[in-house]
């Protein structure tokens, strides 16, 4: 039996450091860039003497790094006997002892004869997840989705050469901010807890989307994923990205951090499967409403190659200055939260007018796509189309007060949270015709930009921001968050199953 799984990976588009405290909400989009899951048994049979073993045998493969490592996880404990990656470790964990927390006397003889054929795991990233900007220009080949899109699946990640023959030599790739953390805990905590039988998660995911929003098996995927990725980073996080991951894209509200405390309990030595139970009867008050953006447009990101920020120093650097000056923090906090809720109710509007007149709806974008914003309204005169024109002029507005508020924070914390050549960049980005919006992602800094476009116009986006030395990657907006794949996406033509889309 094999089982495979899938999470996606996440652009923040509103909430930047707001959503660190409740009830602050922001808006997370989850992506076509996706982590997957392969598990399987070790051994084919279990041999007679096994069942005295006190241990499962775990072979953890990362093709991607060229990494193999096997492991042994006590039965009793549920622990592996050393740390090399702790994300997966503590997600292969917290599943495992998870399905002893949930099972009765008569499931853990299944249970145990599927421990006895150990777990053989492998885990594999869409290329999305990781910079490629320095091979491409390598090639000689020019910065473009083009160049990207012909690099093989789940390319290899190549190391620095001066430690490439020591124990501690580090991959040279640079990560583009997707969330591979997050995707990568989901998808291992999802296909074990699909392989193990605690959950039974859909096949197809449409329907997994449409049907299982709020089903029970979705929401243990969740807390064992929140409750892994938490241990494993060291503190306990907002959780947006955990959360897109299982659920897709989401307006989402962050849950009290106490209710991961059984969690911590566990570092300093309560049993897991007693951490476990606590986690699963914990008061997770997060709140999660689905959102996507509006028909007809296309998120895009871009990698400026300018090197990456480190998201806990700047946000270290905004909750010392809420300290120094609370009155000033508390009034531009006050201005952002504001915004991002103007932008929210704008796209809800759009949804609905969309849904309701679809034909003046699109009518509109086609228009405005092929128009700078300012001559958007010229010539509307029905009150639908004229609706329609609104509501996407107040979505800029709102845009531009919350990178204004950002701009104040990040100058007042004294961190480049929309730094110059950013600043510069989402201005004529902004300005181009069917741009609607354009912003720094999440916390900001050098990492990364996105734009949503209207129809076809995202074309223009891609040259301009080629020729300006930034290229935009293959990620596109996916509403759909965990689900369960056919097969090992190796094993079919996954050029076409996933890089096509990413190009549309």
């Amino acid at each position: 039996m094999e089982v495979v799984a899938s999470a996606p990976g996440k652009v923040l588009m509103t909430g930047g450091y707001l959503i660190l405290e409740r009830p602050n909400a922001g808006i997370v989009l989850s992506t076509n860039a996706r982590f997957y899951a392969v598990v399987k048994p070790i051994y084919e049979d279990v041999k007679p003497e096994s069942w005295a073993w006190s241990w499962t045998d775990v072979k953890l493969t990362s093709p991607q790094l060229s990494r193999e490592s096997m492991y042994k996880l006590s039965r009793k404990h549920f622990t592996l006997h050393e740390s090399r990656n702790p994300f997966v470790e503590n997600a292969i964990q917290y599943t495992v002892a998870a399905a002893h927390a949930t099972f009765d006397e008569n499931k853990k003889d299944a249970l145990d004869k599927l421990f006895l054929q150990g777990l053989d795991i492998t885990i594999l990233g869409c290329n999305d997840f990781y910079s490629y900007r320095n091979q491409i220009e390598a090639f000689g080949l020019p910065l473009t989705p083009e160049a990207l899109a012909a690099l093989p699946p789940f390319a290899s990640i190549t190391f620095n050469s001066e430690e490439a023959y020591g124990g501690n030599c580090k991959p040279e790739v640079a990560k583009t901010g997707l969330g591979s953390s997050a995707a990568m805990t989901t998808a291992v905590v999802a296909a074990l807890l699909h392989y193990l039988g605690v959950v039974n998660l859909s096949t197809s995911s449409e329907d997994q989307h449409q049907q299982n929003k709020n089903s029970t098996d979705l929401d243990i995927v969740h807390m064992i994923s929140q409750s892994a990725h938490c241990i494993a980073q060291g503190k306990v996080g907002s959780g947006f990205d955990v959360s897109s991951a299982v659920y897709g894209s989401q307006r989402y509200v962050r849950f009290s951090p106490e209710v991961l405390s059984a969690a911590q309990a566990a570092v300093k030595g309560m049993p897991l499967e007693e951490v476990i139970r606590n986690i699963l009867n914990g008061k997770w008050d997060h709140e999660r409403t689905e959102f996507s953006l509006p028909p007809l447009m296309t998120l895009l990101l871009g990698e400026p190659g300018t090197g990456g920020s480190s998201t806990p120093s700047m946000v270290g650097a905004v909750k010392k200055w809420q300290k120094a000056d609370p009155e000033k923090s508390q009034e531009t906090w006050r201005k952002l939260a504001e915004a991002n809720s103007e932008l929210e109710t704008q796209f809800n509007m759009l949804r609905k007018l969309a849904k309701e007149h679809w034909d003046a709806y699109k009518c509109v974008i086609d228009s405005c796509s092929r128009l700078k914003p300012e001559k958007w309204m010229e010539g509307v005169t029905e009150p639908i189309k004229e609706a329609v024109v609104k509501a996407l002029l107040k979505a800029r507005n709102a845009m531009l007060e919350i990178r204004n508020q950002m701009r104040t924070m990040g100058e007042a914390a004294g961190i480049p949270i929309e730094p110059e050549p950013q600043t510069q960049l989402l201005d004529a980005t902004m300005d181009m015709e069917g741009v609607l919006l354009a912003g720094v992602p999440g916390a900001g800094g050098f990492d990364a930009v996105f734009a949503v476009t209207l129809g076809d116009s995202s074309g223009n986006v891609i040259n301009a921001w080629s020729s300006h030395n930034i290229l935009a990657l293959l990620v596109r907006e996916d509403p759909r968050g965990v689900c369960l794949e056919s097969g090992d996406p190796r094993c079919r033509d996954i050029t076409s199953a996933v890089s096509s889309v990413n190009i549309k």
